[in-house]
C-alpha cells in the first residue's frame, strides 16, 4: 500500500507540474497563483518522502489535499476547453492538452484519497514482536508446574 501511494503522489506532483509550467503565464493571479502551484507540487513530493519512510501521519493531509485539487482540476479543466475563441494568448502547452491533463488529474486523487485512508488504518506506528511457539524459545522461564514445591 505504501508503494501505490508513493507512486500516487509522485504522479499527481507531476501532472501538477505539466499544468502550472503549461500555464504559468495565463493562471488566473498571476505570477502569485503559480508560486501557489509550485508550492502544492513540493508538498506533494514532501508527502511521498515521508509516506516512503512509513510515517504514516502525512496520509490523512495528503487526502485532504486531494479533495483539494480534485476540486480545483474539476472546476478547471472546462474553462482550459473554452479558450478558442479570439483574443486568448497562447499558454505554452496547447490548451486542450491542459485540460485534458487536469482531466486525467480526476481519478488519481481519488485513488489518493481512498489509498491514503486504507493506509492510514493499516497501524504503520505499531511495531509489536510476537514469537511464534513457546515462550521457553526466546528465553522466557518454563511454565511452572502448579503440584510441584516451589523454591524458597
Amino acid at each position: 500500500m505504501k508503494a501505490v501511494v508513493v507512486l500516487l503522489l509522485l504522479a499527481t506532483a507531476a501532472i501538477c507540474l505539466l499544468i502550472t509550467i503549461g500555464g504559468f503565464s495565463l493562471l488566473e493571479g498571476g505570477v502569485g497563483m503559480g508560486l501557489i502551484c509550485l508550492i502544492y507540487v513540493i508538498l506533494y513530493l514532501i508527502f511521498a518522502f515521508f509516506v516512503a519512510r512509513w510515517s504514516r501521519g502525512v496520509l490523512p493531509m495528503a487526502a485532504a489535499s486531494s479533495i483539494l485539487l480534485l476540486i480545483f482540476a474539476a472546476v478547471g479543466a472546462s474553462s482550459w476547453f473554452a479558450r478558442d475563441k479570439a483574443g486568448f494568448e497562447d499558454p505554452v502547452i496547447p490548451e486542450p492538452i491542459i485540460g485534458m491533463l487536469l482531466v486525467i488529474l480526476i481519478p488519481p486523487q481519488i485513488i489518493v484519497i481512498a489509498a491514503a485512508m486504507i493506509a492510514f488504518n493499516q497501524e504503520w506506528h505499531v511495531e509489536e514482536e510476537r514469537p511464534i511457539g513457546h515462550g521457553e524459545d526466546y528465553g522466557a522461564e518454563p511454565p511452572r508446574d502448579h503440584g510441584a514445591p516451589q523454591p524458597a
